[in-house]
């Protein structure tokens, strides 16, 4: 059982500045985890996966950020046109972090692009382009603040997040262009959009594994009148202390 302040690792993106590459990671997932009484440590991406087993044993869980595309050469498909930039470094990583976790038992909280890289590493596929791949009456990347609710989406109510949020219906912010097309064997579907995307999966029922998928960002509504997107991060961690 973890402290009463466990220490989680949090992805975090590659981004370019000239000559120069830095690690870059929004400040409000530190804060949704600070305020559930956790501890974030960045686990920015290495060019050593195999590290990744170590890192995990000496931390309690796993969170999975937003950011860049992921390369369709690690789910067997060629670039899409409207493929965005990609890195390689941070997608080999992150699938080695889902991997240990997994065989660690370690809670995983995927979010956006993190809930994209688990199915993948998991051996699912994804929509590279939800414009031209999946046609829809909803925009799941509108020009609107990150902390605006844009759409509705349905929850299992039988479900880890269902029961976290203890709600089935929920608006979301949304964020995204691609997203989760084949599910992987490990996962199941736990939310949808009404135009079918997938916008949550989880382990299965009957596994020990805690491990729960996101595609909106919850950390940028923690400040919202709901409490749904806090609830999230509150069964994250209770999660990872084992109550």
């Amino acid at each position: 059982m973890a402290s009463s302040s466990p220490i989680v690792a949090v992805s975090a993106a590659i981004r370019s500045d000239g000559n120069v590459a830095s690690a870059r990671l929004r400040a409000t997932y530190l804060t949704a985890l600070e305020n559930a009484r956790l501890v974030p440590t960045i686990a920015a991406a290495s060019s050593n996966p195999s590290a990744a087993g170590t890192l995990m044993e000496r931390l309690d869980g796993l969170v999975l950020t937003g950011g860049a595309d992921i390369n369709p050469a690690l789910y067997g498909e060629r670039a899409h046109p409207k493929l965005g930039q990609v890195s390689d470094i941070r997608d080999s990583w992150e699938i080695a972090l889902v991997r240990a976790a997994q065989l660690q038992n370690k809670p995983i909280l995927a979010i956006c692009r993190g809930i994209q890289i688990l199915n993948v590493a998991l051996g699912g596929t994804l929509l590279q382009d939800l414009p031209s791949q999946h046609p829809s009456d909803i925009n799941h990347d509108p020009d609107r603040p990150r902390d605006s609710r844009t759409h509705p989406i349905d929850l299992a109510t039988e479900s880890r997040l269902g029961r976290a949020l203890g709600v089935t219906h929920l608006t979301v912010n949304s964020v995204h262009h691609q997203a989760i097309a084949r599910v992987a064997p490990e996962l199941r579907v736990v939310a949808t959009a009404a135009d079918g995307v997938i916008e949550g999966v989880e382990s299965p029922a009957d596994s020990a594994w805690w491990c729960v998928g996101v595609q909106w960002h919850p950390e940028e509504l923690i400040a919202t009148e709901e409490n749904c997107d806090r609830d999230i991060f509150d069964a994250f961690a209770r999660a990872l202390r084992g109550s």
